[in-house]
């Protein structure tokens, strides 16, 4: 089985470092011209010169996910130079480390701005383009966080179980069209928002004796599952919250079996 993005249309949030540059460059790669967005304008134009590489009419946009009107503006350039957009992968994201007491309402407030606002925006923006062509893929980013949540980032894992249930209803509000709407749950992925490989090594240790298969995950196993959902391969998948964690959840105490051997 061979991907083919050839001449798809790919808007990616949060495009300018971490996950959603790996992304981008990945579905780029795979034949897709990439719209990339993200907040930072400096990490949007390092990316930019990386995607402009790979494919010319790339185009890579400053847009934060809580601007309709922005988001508007961006969308209309991007379907004006490139001519559709089939393709859009809500991966923008923020997280917040407190525990209730201590976490104050503008955090909050702000996590669920970009993560929950951010995805329902962007989604609202695409789909008059992908009803209009009969077809689409939205992919969000969701976490492992929302299948179980860590001690302090309850504002975390609630923004991203609301995504994995607006995925679901998204799903089926746009099967008619044969748009398909799905979320990506990542597990232990090194990125500079987590810093999981600056942790002291024992702390590390503690992490990895969690996870089935013992290592950290990659962008690389993100940015692959991604490709795979924007395919025609993958056309018959919505509605669905798909775990990438290295096994998490896959046995009670998966550390038991390395200390057998």
């Amino acid at each position: 089985m061979q991907i083919d993005l050839g001449d798809k249309v790919a808007v990616i949030t949060g495009a300018g470092r971490g996950i959603g540059r790996n992304i981008a460059l990945s579905l780029a790669r795979e034949g897709a011209h990439v719209v990339a967005c993200d907040v930072n304008g400096d990490d949007i134009a390092s990316v930019a010169s990386e995607l402009t590489a790979i494919d010319p009419a790339s185009r890579s946009y400053t847009c934060d996910v809580r601007d309709a009107e922005r988001i508007a503006e961006v969308l209309d350039d991007a379907h004006a130079a490139l001519g559709s957009i089939d393709i859009l992968v809500n991966n923008a994201g923020v997280v917040g480390d407190a525990l209730i007491d201590e976490l104050d309402e503008r955090t909050w407030d702000f996590i669920q701005d970009v993560n929950v606002k951010g995805t329902f925006l962007m989604c609202k923006a695409v789909t008059p383009y992908m009803k209009k062509q009969g077809a689409g893929r939205i992919i969000n980013a969701a976490s492992f966080a929302a299948i179980s949540p860590r001690v302090r980032n309850v504002a975390y894992a609630t923004s991203k179980a609301a995504v994995v249930h607006f995925t679901r209803g998204l799903a089926g509000e746009l099967g008619p069209w044969n748009i398909t709407v799905n979320a990506y749950a990542p597990g232990m992925i090194p990125t500079q928002m987590n810093h999981f490989t600056e942790l002291p090594e024992g702390e590390q240790r503690e992490l990895l004796d969690t996870l089935t298969l013992r290592r950290w995950g990659s962008t690389d196993d993100i940015a692959n599952l991604v490709c795979f959902l924007a395919s025609d391969q993958a056309s018959y998948i919505t509605g669905s919250l798909i775990d990438v964690s290295g096994g998490k959840l896959a046995t009670q105490i998966p550390s038991e079996a390395y200390q057998a051997n």
